[in-house]
């Protein structure tokens, strides 16, 4: 079975402190978030205050800022980076405004600021985190050390150069590659236009094998649609058309970071690869 991408979405609750901040000295009112704002649906509220804690004081603008965003929100780089965003294009419509504090900000900086780096942006001058409250008392503050300690952290993919496509190889060779590495993942890949002309992908994953410690196969599914995410130029190479493509993508986990050594193109009628992945149940590794 394949695993469809999907976007992680993060409920509000349990972010906020008290429900009190600060206003930005404008007249503000209440609008339902739209609905080109994908990465703020199902986050806990559905209205937002304009102008909003960026500045944007016309809907029309907000839309087109904060589609920005949106590809770095689908990487998932940190558990917080949808809340932060969402904090700052469509605050929560209260009495005050509710800023996100320092400390996460901080945090979602460290962990996204390399996947935008992979992309040639730099973090932006307009989310210095230094712009937010040091303390916790009055914002939106990271989540507890308690609800981390329930989550499972997984390994990360890494910014890296893009492997050679390989479409000419016999199922022995692949069975040595399969050797040197801890995991093989069938990916269909395809690709559309938006409605603003960027590139939207559709990723859909099969776990061919994993030797990696506890790692289940969902989560290296999951792991590996982040890769291809992090690494568009290389997904962007794998697309050239809007045809559905298919290929085998063999890597290592070392220290915490997923690194893909080896691309195979998985045609339709590719007896080498199908004869591979059957044959790897039973091989024995020199």
């Amino acid at each position: 079975m394949f695993l469809t991408a999907t976007i992680f979405v993060f409920a509000l609750s349990g972010f906020l402190r008290v429900a009190t901040g600060f206003d930005i000295g404008l007249s503000t009112k209440c609008v339902v978030i739209p609905k080109e704002m994908d990465m703020c649906h199902k986050i806990g509220y559905s209205e937002m205050r304009l102008p909003n804690l960026m500045g944007h004081t016309s809907m029309a603008e907000v839309i087109l800022k904060s589609t920005t965003w949106q590809h770095l929100v689908h990487t998932d780089c940190h558990p917080h980076v949808r809340t932060f965003l969402c904090s700052l294009f469509a605050p929560i419509c209260l009495d005050t405004f509710i800023h996100p504090c320092r400390s996460m900000c901080v945090a979602v900086r460290d962990s996204c600021a390399p996947v935008l780096a992979c992309h040639g942006h730099p973090w932006p001058d307009s989310l210095d985190c230094h712009r937010f409250p040091a303390g916790e008392d009055m914002c939106l503050a990271s989540l507890t050390k308690e609800y981390k300690y329930l989550h499972k952290v997984l390994p990360k993919p890494a910014c890296q150069a893009c492997p050679a496509v390989e479409e000419f190889f016999t199922h022995k060779r692949i069975l040595e590659v399969f050797c040197d590495n801890n995991f093989a993942v069938k990916v269909k890949l395809s690709k559309k236009r938006t409605i603003f002309g960027d590139q939207e992908y559709n990723i859909e994953c099969q776990v061919e094998f994993i030797t990696q410690g506890s790692l289940l196969p969902y989560e290296t599914q999951s792991m590996i649609q982040q890769w291809l995410l992090i690494n568009e130029n290389c997904t962007q190479r794998m697309t050239p058309t809007h045809r559905p493509m298919v290929y085998l993508l063999v890597g290592n986990i070392e220290e915490g970071i997923i690194l893909v050594n080896q691309v195979y193109r998985w045609q339709r009628r590719d007896s080498q690869l199908t004869l591979a992945t059957q044959k790897w149940r039973y091989h024995k590794c020199l």
